[in-house]
């Protein structure tokens, strides 16, 4: 792609179409789903500490407003092909808590090959690690649908030494989700940033092993 996607991947729709939080009507016939990726900066990421910085904030944000709008201006290629198209946005939060959007991003990336869930509970790539950013697009447009990746973090642990929440566990069943909450939640209020992000296990997750952790 020429907009400066960095992944790109299709994945069929139907088996996860009861998690998402669209109604039955808007979701008919729109059994594919296309996964879309933005790398995020090396250096703005490894800025970050044990915080979230300024700048990871206003780059995070910078991320999202990318993904929306290559979802958009995609959607709009489909619909002229004569095929219906959701573009769903890339970081619009109904439940903070629970941590979910419309749909799980990771899950359709996972689904479309672009990576496996790590211990992070983020999804990870084999070359960028979860240093990147996702959007989703439901169609009716048939696609070719990839395979999910089969792999796992192996013996890396990077993520949960540098975890200042202590939410990552040796399983990514086991992510505690209310801890990490509880973590975003604490860097919001303090003011350290204007959302609820962090970005620690992000810039921890450097991808494979020719590039590891530092």
């Amino acid at each position: 792609m020429h907009l400066g996607a960095a992944l790109f991947g299709v994945a069929g729709a139907k088996p996860l179409k009861k998690e998402f939080y669209f109604s039955d009507e808007t979701l008919r016939d729109l059994d594919y789903a296309i996964s879309i990726g933005v790398r995020l900066s090396d250096p703005v990421l490894d800025e970050i500490k044990d915080v979230p910085t300024k700048i990871y904030y206003h780059h995070y944000r910078q991320a999202n407003m990318a993904l929306d709008q290559i979802a958009f201006r995609l959607a709009g290629v489909i619909h002229s092909k004569g095929y219906r198209a959701l573009p769903v946005p890339a970081s619009q939060i109904i439940d903070w808590e629970k941590q979910k959007g419309h749909l799980s991003h990771k899950k359709i990336g996972r689904s479309a090959g672009l990576g496996f869930i790590g211990r992070n509970n983020l999804l990870v790539n084999p070359e960028l690690g979860s240093r990147f950013r996702l959007v989703t697009i439901l169609t009716d447009a048939p696609l070719e649908v990839a395979r999910p990746i089969e792999a796992d973090c192996g013996e890396c642990r990077a993520c949960i030494d540098t975890c200042p929440a202590g939410a990552i566990k040796e399983r990514s069943e086991d992510f505690d989700h209310m801890k990490c909450y509880e973590k975003l939640r604490d860097f919001r209020d303090k003011r350290i940033v204007g959302q609820f992000i962090c970005g620690v296990c992000v810039k921890a997750c450097r991808g494979n092993i020719s590039n590891p952790p530092a």
